[in-house]
């Protein structure tokens, strides 16, 4: 897969600036059919249906601790050590403008496609991981956001918006606009305070792109995890270790 067909995928957003990380795993992944067998889908529950507001989730835990300035976040982000078996390197911050939902409702998700959860971030940072091996498999971009208070609002607001866009939306952007199949959400290990997980599906010229977000919040910060597949419509999958290894090092 060439770097012309994927940024014309996912416009001038983050997704095109994370996915060109991902070209060199793409390469020679034709029938690639058994991926990301551990990620499942999951039904949407009622609980998601609550309008986006600016509170959090009642269920969901205050976030405790100080929000973590850009420094502090570059020592909390994972390193190579951190997960034996990858390798992570550095990956350029995302363009200032990206994808703007025709839909409202759908903003929250294409706030994460421009790597800019809302509400807005006190600071972010951005790597690339890969695996170690020969192929560089897996392919995941993580980035971290410091929220402070408005951690769980980030979450909350991503449940509903994927329940309110599951039937799909369309973006725009200065390369043009962008359509999206579908949204639902998916079942992964449990992580951090709060996650969530969930696949988009892009659409290039009437074939199917699955993108898979992680997202999981540790105290006042987000983690979010994200990988596509660009070769098939089977849902890609994010190492279930990533996530854990990163809430262990925001704990510390």
């Amino acid at each position: 897969m060439t770097r012309r067909r994927i940024a014309r995928i996912t416009t001038a957003t983050v997704v095109a600036a994370l996915t060109l990380g991902l070209t060199t795993a793409c390469e020679g992944d034709e029938g690639k059919k058994d991926e990301g067998k551990s990620v499942v889908e999951k039904k949407p529950t009622p609980s998601t249906s609550a309008p986006a507001g600016p509170g959090p989730e009642p269920y969901a835990p205050a976030p405790t601790g100080k929000p973590l300035a850009k420094p502090e976040l570059e020592k909390a982000v994972l390193v190579a050590a951190d997960v034996p078996g990858f390798n992570v390197g550095p990956m350029d911050a995302p363009p200032p403008q990206g994808e703007t939902p025709e839909k409202p409702e759908c903003a929250p998700l294409t706030s994460v496609l421009n790597g800019q959860p809302e509400p807005a971030a006190q600071a972010s940072v951005y790597r690339q991981i890969t695996g170690a091996n020969k192929d560089l498999k897996p392919a995941v971009s993580v980035f971290l956001t410091s929220h402070g208070p408005s951690a769980t609002t980030v979450l909350h607001r991503l449940r509903v918006a994927a329940t309110a866009c599951k039937g799909g939306f369309t973006t725009r952007s200065s390369s043009g606009p962008s359509t999206y199949k579908g949204v639902k959400e998916l079942t992964m290990p449990r992580a951090g305070d709060d996650s969530f997980a969930y696949q988009l599906t892009g659409d290039f010229e009437g074939t199917p792109v699955p993108l898979v977000f992680q997202v999981v919040r540790q105290g006042p910060t987000v983690a979010t995890f994200y990988t596509a597949n660009f070769e098939g419509p089977a849902t890609p999958q994010i190492p279930p270790a990533l996530a854990a290894a990163q809430v262990a090092k925001l704990k510390k």
